[in-house]
């Protein structure tokens, strides 16, 4: 309408009538309240920890991780929110959001249950995310600009903390942002507790604790970023008399379970020390003349002594080494791989016998140039072939964190990105390989040139880069292998000596005191910090000595507690108040069977009398039954996990009945026979047995029992003794190391 017709029309308005009502019409709009100015919602800051909190881009659900269901996809754990936001905004044909209408958007209809939807009702119409969403899609669904402040820093309050059998905590997660402000996020952080048994915690992190007690841990996750509350639990009982300290870890051991109230058991007897530790450091049972001896020795010091004794046998290195040769995949696919692997055992072993410091042996492995036959190491080449795949078992076996995940996206549990990922790939980007004299082997070596390794996501080239750390530029001419073998053997590298003694201690103490072993991350803390860090300093200061490391294990009183649960400890799996009794691993077995059988286990190509733990790869699985069945690994993955120590019903039924076990046992040059033919009291045949399987005189009541069964009439001798040893074999307390 033009000014001149405006004012046409007022013209007809008496005047006195115009004025009185723009007078009413200000005075009307002067006594209105004025609005408050309207709070943008924000996308990454409001929207996509909404999305997360109700589980929308997790793996199962429309996570890209995963898949993504039904075309929609999000990044995992809303890490790349630029990429949700086109998702959301850009696909769908426009019906995910509606900006004329919030309520009739498909992503708040899908999600508050009010059309069909897979994942079922993930927020209320009540509730404060569906009120985000649904103002955010209102306010016209846009990206956050630049004056948006960003999250700079995450914590959970208490990060600490001691709470009773049966008691709550609130947790408090507190977000700060850039511009200084702080946000209590508790009502969209995301909780889960590490141990599931010791504690349980709401979505709005209410913890309440079971009845176990130990140390547990809440991991807290938001937009990126976790912290973790870590609680003691306290049995609360009165501990005294404890065993006298031997070195650091008994220290440790013994504070953390005062601390917690628990009791530890006594120290174990001679017979139980000897066959555990010749089991755990030789791989073997004691002889009866070794089991003699000690038991006759009046040494104070026996007990270190044998330890001593043990370290500098051929037995420790086949053992050790049968364990890294499996780690660092020494399989035979081919019959053209057996060089490689004969090779490969071979120096692991002597390096193990040498007692080559960790460090060295792991720079030699990793920087490992030329043909198998001149340097051995070459070996690892030959199974790990790719970059990403050296790296991720690099990762893992030597620094003890999981990198798997980093590949495609932000570590859902850690810090590690992409381009963390794909720095460490540059290290082995300059690997190259080149046919050699020797059938199905590569020759090795260092291609010269910058080392690059390119995101697969974002494109852009990286150069090499440590976990957490920088490295100098490399030459051209340098390998990056000896720069990361330098990174990881320096004093201050947070992995490198954690992984290792953390490995060690779950190998004489059955668990980790972080478990897994190879999963060291800050959400996924020890259950004795103070300990791990004594074990890495020391392990550090002796140069990265593995015998002397054993030597402290195992000369411990904690290690050399009994495996007898008292009444205050009979619960405990975490804090070492006892020792934990496990079942022997499959090559310790077969060659204990060996041993009370008074036979021996022949494998091709192999001299006899090769003992299974000093098989060079996993290809005598094939051949042997009672590997298989007990859990021999075939050498596939840096995972401990891959063997098989938990009992099954073919393994009993093997040991009941199977062919190759009466064969052991009716051996014409067995045990059984020879005991039969020999001129001499049942009852020292039956100290030798028990000597010989449990490094033990029998009781009273077994000495009784086992010579009224070997003098019953109307049964040849010699199947009284097999009846017998096949009897011992079948106990728990021969199966078990305890």
């Amino acid at each position: 309408m033009s000014c001149s017709e405006n004012d046409s029309r007022r013209r007809w308005l008496p005047h006195g009538l115009f004025l009185l009502l723009m007078g009413a019409f200000l005075l009307a709009a002067l006594s209105r309240p004025v609005a408050a100015a309207e709070q943008p919602v924000s996308f990454v800051n409001d929207v996509v920890p909404v999305l997360t909190k109700a589980g929308c881009n997790v793996g199962v659900c429309h996570a890209k991780a995963g898949g993504g269901q039904k075309g929609f996809q999000l990044s995992l754990l809303g890490f790349e929110p630029q990429e949700d936001f086109e998702h959301l905004t850009k696909e769908g044909r426009n019906r995910r959001l509606f900006a004329g209408a919030p309520d009739r958007s498909l992503l708040l209809l899908k999600a508050s249950g009010q059309m069909p939807h897979g994942g079922g009702v993930r927020l209320a119409t009540s509730s404060e995310g569906y009120a985000l969403l649904r103002e955010w899609i209102r306010q016209g669904a846009t990206m956050d600009g630049e004056s948006v402040p960003k999250l700079v820093a995450f914590a959970v309050e208490p990060a600490r903390g001691t709470i009773q059998r049966g008691a709550e905590q609130q947790l408090k997660a507190l977000a700060k942002y850039s511009d200084g402000s702080v946000r209590d996020v508790t009502g969209m952080a995301l909780y889960e507790a590490n141990d599931k048994a010791m504690a349980d915690v709401t979505d709005r992190g209410l913890v309440t604790i079971s009845d176990i007690v130990g140390n547990v841990a809440v991991m807290v996750r938001y937009q990126g970023r976790v912290s973790v509350y870590s609680a003691s639990v306290p049995l609360g009982a009165l501990v005294e008399n404890l065993p006298s300290s031997k070195n650091f870890v008994d220290e440790q051991v013994f504070a953390n379970l005062k601390a917690l109230g628990i009791p530890p058991s006594t120290v174990c007897d001679d017979a139980t020390f000897l066959r555990r530790v010749t089991l755990d450091i030789g791989g073997r049972l004691p002889t009866e003349e070794e089991a003699t001896a000690f038991h006759a020795s009046q040494d104070a010091g026996k007990r270190d002594k044998v330890i001593d004794d043990l370290l500098r046998s051929p037995d420790y290195a086949d053992f050790f080494a049968n364990k890294w040769t499996a780690l660092l995949k020494n399989r035979r696919d081919d019959a053209s791989d057996t060089v490689s692997n004969f090779a490969f055992h071979a120096w692991v072993r002597d390096s193990f016998l040498a007692n080559k410091p960790y460090d060295q042996f792991v720079r030699e492995v990793l920087a490992a140039t030329g043909t198998v036959i001149g340097n051995p190491p070459v070996a690892w080449y030959k199974r790990v072939k790719e970059p990403k795949e050296q790296i991720e078992d690099v990762a893992q076996l030597f620094l003890g964190v999981r990198m798997q995940c980093a590949q495609c996206h932000h570590h859902p549990f850690e810090r590690w990105s992409q381009d963390d990922y794909y720095s460490l790939v540059a290290f082995f980007s300059q690997v190259g390989r080149k046919p050699s004299g020797t059938r199905g082997e590569d020759l090795i070596f260092h291609k010269r040139g910058i080392a690059t390794a390119t995101n697969i996501k974002s494109g852009v080239p990286l150069r090499p880069a440590a976990l957490g750390d920088a490295i100098p530029e490399i030459a051209a001419d340098a390998d990056p292998r000896l720069k990361l073998a330098d990174w990881m053997g320096g004093k201050t590298n947070p992995f490198f000596a954690k992984s290792l003694v953390n490995r060690y201690w779950k190998h004489f103490f059955v668990r980790g005191l972080i478990e897994p072993e190879d999963d060291i991350r800050d959400t996924n803390p020890p259950t004795n910090p103070a300990l791990l860090e004594a074990l890495e300093k020391q392990f550090i200061a002796s140069g990265f000595d593995l015998k002397e490391l054993v030597r402290v294990l195992t000369q411990s009183r904690a290690y050399q507690l009994s495996e007898v649960p008292n009444q205050h400890n009979v619960v405990d799996r975490q804090n070492y108040s006892r020792y934990y009794p496990r079942r022997l691993q499959a090559e310790v077995l077969l060659d204990a069977i060996d041993h009370l059988a008074g036979t021996q286990t022949d494998f091709a190509n192999l001299p006899p009398g090769t003992r299974a733990v000093a098989l060079p790869d996993n290809s005598y699985n094939a051949s042997s039954q009672f590997l298989r069945v007990f859990g021999r690994p075939e050498a596939e993955s840096v995972c401990e996990c891959e063997r098989v120590q938990s009992s099954s019903l073919a393994q009993s039924l093997h040991l009941l009945n199977a062919a190759e076990l009466k064969a052991k046992l009716a051996s014409p040059t067995g045990r059984a026979e020879r005991l039969a033919k020999e001129d001499k009291p049942a009852e020292a045949k039956v100290r030798e047995l028990y000597l010989a399987a449990f490094s033990r005189e029998p009781r009273p009541q077994e000495l009784k029992t086992a010579i009224d069964y070997l003098n019953e009439p109307g049964t040849a001798a010699n199947a009284n003794y097999q009846d017998l040893i096949w009897a011992l074999i079948n106990t728990k307390e021969f199966l078990f190391n305890h």
